[in-house]
């Protein structure tokens, strides 16, 4: 996807060069036990005897719950095992387990614990049935969805988290040049209602900007907390260098405490540029082009680690204002969003 550019505006004690505006682009099986295929054990149909004499452990040694990280990222302790025994655990109503009441139906989950209702997979049915001298017993588990085969992440893998989406509403920067004509270096921009605009600097030196840069949404599949940032570098976003210098960053981080529901986050703050270095870079951009970088940091409640850039998209040419219908201005917008 692409930017939208911002002409240029000239004030009296200081050459205000706005703006640009980016747009972000981017991108039922057997088995012989309770493991990554979902399967039901061999023995399955054999009911187990109940012996309350093991030792609780005993549940979690080869099929723990999945970890649980509060919003401050820290693990949870393990929750209180499930009463029966680690054969015939009560939080699985596995087939041939006991059951008390024939036609009695349950839940029933005979894949491991950590994958259990996340990404595609979820609980099937088992109905209490008599199996002759054995008494009642848990039928087949009947419609559960296992993770697909192979799979490693993402819904078909069965983890929280699969993909998320971040809406920036303004992501334009301003380049400003002072009377004598040196590049001062530039600031982010400030939203006034539906308007994008350059704050007048007066004098030869930038200030920070009166309001912040940009309200922004997110959309995650899986709760947790979310750190994203958006960096604008000098350099071209086809292919991105290790030594690409940085204009300016800003980051919004939060809660995201319903999954699938799109949320706002606390705005992105104003930025300026402040060391010779920024300043330069600031310079390089207006010369020769830039683009911006999206990136998350976050954990969610399944305590994931998700950190990666995520999108890179190229900043609208400058003089857009003047060629309009060129196909690398005639799709520039405003805000900017990116998968992750």
């Amino acid at each position: 996807m692409r930017s939208i550019f911002r002409r240029v505006v000239s004030f009296s004690s200081a050459a205000l060069l706005s703006a640009l505006v980016v747009v972000a682009c981017s991108t039922r099986v057997g088995g012989n036990g309770d493991g990554e295929d979902g399967g039901v054990a061999d023995d399955a149909a054999t009911p187990r005897p109940r012996d309350m004499g093991f030792d609780p452990d005993a549940f979690w040694a080869q099929d723990p719950p999945p970890m649980v990280c509060g919003f401050d990222g820290n693990p949870k302790p393990d929750p209180m095992p499930p009463g029966g025994t680690p054969d015939c655990p009560d939080d699985k109503n596995r087939q041939g387990c006991p059951c008390t009441k024939i036609g009695d139906t349950a839940a029933c989950w005979p894949g491991l614990r950590k994958n259990r209702n996340l990404g595609i997979c979820r609980d099937g049915v088992a109905t209490c049935m008599q199996n002759g001298e054995f008494g009642a017993v848990w039928g087949p588990c009947e419609g559960y969805i296992p993770p697909v085969p192979g799979a490693t992440t993402g819904k078909e893998a069965c983890n929280c988290f699969s993909a998320g989406r971040w809406a920036i509403e303004n992501v334009v920067p301003c380049f400003y040049t002072g009377s004598d004509g040196k590049h001062l270096g530039a600031t982010s921009s400030i939203l006034n209602g539906t308007s994008i605009q350059c704050e007048k600097m007066m004098g030869e030196k930038l200030m920070l900007p009166s309001k912040p840069w940009s309200p922004s949404k997110l959309t995650v599949d899986c709760v947790g907390h979310w750190k994203l940032c958006y960096t604008i570098k000098a350099g071209d976003a086809k292919n991105p260098l290790p030594t690409d210098c940085v204009v300016g960053s800003a980051c919004t981080e939060g809660d995201y405490p319903t999954a699938n529901m799109e949320t706002g986050l606390p705005v992105l703050p104003a930025w300026v540029t402040t060391t010779p270095a920024q300043i330069a870079c600031a310079e390089q951009f207006k010369k020769n082009g830039g683009y911006g970088e999206m990136s998350v940091d976050g954990k969610t409640v399944t305590c994931e680690v998700v950190k990666k850039p995520f999108n890179r998209v190229s900043y609208c040419p400058l003089d857009c204002d003047k060629r309009p219908m060129d196909p690398d201005c005639k799709n520039c917008m405003s805000g900017g969003s990116g998968s992750f």
